[in-house]
């Protein structure tokens, strides 16, 4: 474990409800450990805010071990900061120099309404969910675990897509703030599965709808997404979409 202390100059997004006009504010903290993860930062700039009598800078985290996917900002520039595959939780500041400068801001797309500070309103997401990222079971026994066989490299796509957190770095990236890699991951862990293929079309026609409604823009292949998306989820999951949707649209 090191031991070297660094200081650093946060210039942070305040915005006291959604309702009002934000602005940056510029904090300086010292004395950070270069094995405190981001988060611990933003606990350690809030502890002396508090102590100071003032409101601390608002934001979202639960597990912090890189799995809930509630935490997430943007840091000079990039959802969940510097580090490639990292949630913004799992960053440490060892990746960062004495004297650096950052600019933290949140998640901005059409379709997250800032609540206050650094936290987003990413329900639109669930929603999404709702019209049809789920599989329908009926009540019973469960089924044999080696009843139906799936093919390895199949599980293990759908595997891959299966570990989208939710986090929506991908919508604050895009620049039409599209939803379509998180979409296209939850088609795709449940149309490569046979559980999840007597509802496929359903499925991608509802939940491309529900986006469309919710005012999220359509993917315009940057590739954004990809390059920030904690979890390296693929662009190929949004090819696969892609032809689930056409295929639903065309055929039913």
């Amino acid at each position: 474990m090191s031991n070297d202390k660094i200081g650093l100059t946060l210039k942070i997004w305040r915005q006291p409800c959604s309702h009002s006009k934000g602005k940056f504010e510029t904090f300086h903290v010292n004395n950070i450990s270069s094995d405190m993860s981001f988060l611990e930062m933003l606990d350690v700039l809030n502890e002396h805010l508090t102590l100071g009598g003032k409101q601390p800078v608002a934001f979202d985290h639960d597990c912090r071990e890189g799995i809930c996917g509630m935490c997430g900002a943007v840091v000079n520039g990039q959802a969940h900061g510097p580090e490639k595959g990292t949630t913004l939780c799992q960053l440490h500041m060892r990746h960062f120099r004495n004297g650096d400068t950052l600019v933290i801001e949140p998640f901005r797309a059409r379709a997250f309404k800032v609540e206050r500070d650094l936290v987003v309103n990413r329900s639109p997401l669930d929603k999404i969910i709702q019209a049809g990222g789920y599989v329908s079971v009926n009540t019973g026994g469960a089924p044999d675990g080696n009843g139906v066989p799936v093919a390895q490299d199949t599980a293990e796509q759908a595997m891959d897509a299966a570990a989208c957190i939710g986090c929506g770095a991908c919508v604050a990236a895009c620049p039409n703030g599209s939803a379509m890699l998180f979409v296209g991951a939850k088609v795709s862990q449940l149309v490569l599965l046979p559980q999840g293929y007597p509802e496929r079309a359903g499925r991608a026609l509802n939940m491309v709808a529900e986006m469309d409604e919710l005012g999220f823009g359509n993917c315009g292949n940057e590739r954004e997404c990809e390059a920030v998306c904690p979890k390296s989820i693929s662009i190929r999951n949004i090819a696969r979409l892609n032809r689930e949707f056409f295929k639903a649209a065309l055929f039913g």
